[in-house]
């Protein structure tokens, strides 16, 4: 019995956990490589090209000139050119 619960154990440590904290390690490298000039699409949808980084937010100039602030965790992927 005790091997049957070590085994589900293991399971779900491989299964849930350990992807989850590759995921959050690759995040984290992604939002620490971000620099301005880099184009980037937010969490909303919004594309934008970095036009500054604060420790947690991003000024981003849109399409359209205007410059907004978002959170610098709504950065989600870089926009290829």
């Amino acid at each position: 019995m005790i091997i049957f619960v070590v085994l589900i154990l293991a399971m779900m440590y491989f299964m849930m956990i350990r992807p989850q904290r590759k995921r959050m390690k690759e995040h984290q490298q992604f939002m620490t490589s971000l620099k301005r000039g880099d184009r980037v699409i937010t969490v909303a949808g919004i594309y934008g090209e970095i036009e500054s980084l604060d420790k947690d937010s991003a000024v981003l100039k849109v399409e359209s000139g205007t410059t907004i602030r978002v959170t610098r965790s709504s950065i989600t992927t870089k926009r290829h050119q």
